[in-house]
């Protein structure tokens, strides 16, 4: 997908296996979903929004909901690290692993999202810098909605999800320090000075997912980053997420995201915050 395009399919019936290589938003109608995203399973009822980054696997059948809405855009058609803190987007609605990849949407919000993606429409194939304009604002509007709304969902109270030790920093904040130090579960597990066993289910029931996988995907996230915002080389990227060599993380991440770190960089491509600091060192 070229950098300044966006792409919009409107109540579209289909059965969605693929990666995506552009950000998504998949506006999901009234009714019962059963998917998975990179094979974690979700099951949501109702409206509800769900928000995918480049390269990530979704797999949803047709089953309960027929019907879906789906806006494309490459991340630098509305810079996602340039406007993170304008529209808190980054780490909350998209490439945010501790968390559910979607948000259920009140009626009236849902309403309001998919009419703003009716007025997008038009400048879906925008061949002026006004056309694109309109396009960014209706998109950063989309965006600030539904990141308000994950932010006021965020404050509700979720008994099923207690601190995971009383006193102690909460797990995805161990991880994003040691994360590079780090893969064992076990070395997670006694910093909590708990069993494996008995911190893998801590771990599961606050998470939805174990410990290993969430640590996986944490080294994902960075390959991910330095590749989209970086021109550093793989074998750089590489020993700087602590692996003994280029070939052994190059196969790490093909098997964990379907695509060589290569490829990966090839078809997302740098992005234009990476190419600002090296105009601007």
């Amino acid at each position: 997908m070229l950098k300044g395009s966006i792409r919009i399919d409107r109540d579209v019936q289909l059965t969605l296996t693929e990666f995506n290589e552009p950000y998504y938003l998949v506006l999901l109608t009234e009714g019962e979903a059963s998917f998975s995203v990179d094979f974690n399973a979700y099951r949501c009822e109702g409206q509800n929004i769900l928000f995918l980054s480049p390269y990530q696997l979704l797999k949803l059948p047709p089953k309960g909901i027929t019907h879906v809405s789906i806006l494309r855009f490459h991340g630098d058609f509305y810079c996602i690290e340039y406007h993170k803190e304008e529209v808190a987007c980054n780490g909350l609605l998209f490439n945010n692993i501790y968390e559910r990849p979607y948000i259920s949407t009140p009626n009236p919000l849902y309403q309001e999202i998919d009419g703003i993606l009716q007025r997008m429409v038009p400048f879906e194939n925008a061949h002026s810098r006004f056309d694109t304009a309109i396009a960014r604002s209706y998109l950063q509007l989309i965006l600030a909605l539904c990141s308000r709304e994950k932010i006021r969902q965020r404050t509700l109270p979720n008994p099923a999800s207690p601190a995971l030790i009383l006193g102690k920093p909460d797990f995805n904040q161990m991880l994003d320090k040691h994360f590079i130090q780090s893969r064992s579960v076990r070395f997670y597990a006694d910093l909590y000075h708990l069993s494996v066993d008995a911190f893998s289910k801590k771990i599961k029931k606050r998470y939805g997912k174990s410990p290993s996988a969430l640590i996986k995907e944490r080294v994902v996230l960075e390959a991910k980053k330095l590749l989209h915002l970086t021109h550093k080389t793989i074998r750089e990227i590489a020993a700087e997420l602590g692996f003994e060599d280029e070939f052994y993380f190059s196969r790490f991440f093909k098997k964990t995201v379907g695509v060589a770190p290569a490829m990966f960089r090839d078809k997302v491509g740098i992005s234009i915050v990476a190419e600002k600091s090296m105009q601007n060192p």
